[in-house]
């Protein structure tokens, strides 16, 4: 079995980001999708004494009719600003240094893309569950729109199995999917609570929180990557259970 994971760059992403990408043979930037403002691709919440704060990343013309690795920041040194922050957010946790570390090391002088793409797959490689093999979208020579573009990606790395967010059950034909022998598992999200303050805990936040929290090793056991069958995922849906 083949487990494809396809997902638009995201800042920093949440816990739950890096569960899905644990579960991945193979995973998909589509970074060729258009930039929907309001989306997590240039944004992602911290937690401060002062309450939700929002580490956003200002974009040239707001990013509009621009796909996402065609986005360019408004101010070349906006991640200065984003490195105050999460040093006054996380500077009691006992990995706040080296949580820092990371974040120092991602390549800001290069295009916003590579630095989307490394806030992520920096935080999965110190948890151990960054996929080993890795594509772009924009570079598989792969055509189509919606979920049949998704379908024609999945085959193309020999997919046997798409593993999506809550997101795609509004649009995707899981039909279409069986029918071409891929079977569709939705993610069943339930990271394990960290040690956070203020109370009370969320998972709604930067991943740098966890990590910043607790030993990598550990922290990793907090992801609890799990799935579910679409069809039971639409019932627990319909029903609301």
């Amino acid at each position: 079995m083949t487990r494809v994971v396809i997902s638009q760059p995201m800042y920093l992403p949440w816990a739950g980001f890096l569960a899905q990408m644990a579960l991945a043979d193979v995973y998909i930037w589509l970074d060729d999708a258009q930039f929907s403002k309001g989306s997590f691709t240039n944004r992602v919440q911290v937690k401060t004494d002062a309450g939700m704060k929002w580490l956003s990343i200002a974009l040239e013309g707001k990013g509009s009719h621009r796909a996402i690795h065609e986005l360019v920041p408004a101010k070349a040194d906006w991640h200065r600003a984003h490195r105050a922050l999460l040093l006054q957010a996380l500077r009691d946790r006992p990995h706040a240094n080296a949580v820092l570390d990371l974040f120092d090391g991602l390549p800001f002088d290069a295009a916003l893309v590579e630095t989307l793409i490394a806030s992520a797959e920096a935080p999965a490689a110190k948890l151990d569950v960054l996929p080993v093999r890795r594509l772009r979208s924009s570079k598989m020579g792969v055509d189509g729109r919606s979920w049949d573009r998704v379908l024609r990606l999945v085959q193309a790395v020999g997919g046997t199995e798409y593993i999506t967010g809550h997101g795609a059950l509004s649009y995707l034909d899981h039909e279409a999917f069986e029918a071409a022998g891929i079977a569709v598992s939705y993610m069943d999200y339930a990271p394990r609570p960290w040690p956070q303050s203020p109370a009370p805990f969320t998972p709604y936040v930067t991943c740098l929180d966890l990590l910043a929290s607790l030993p990598a090793e550990e922290a990793a056991t907090h992801l609890c990557p799990a799935t579910l069958g679409w069809r039971q995922f639409k019932d627990r849906k319909e029903t609301g259970l």
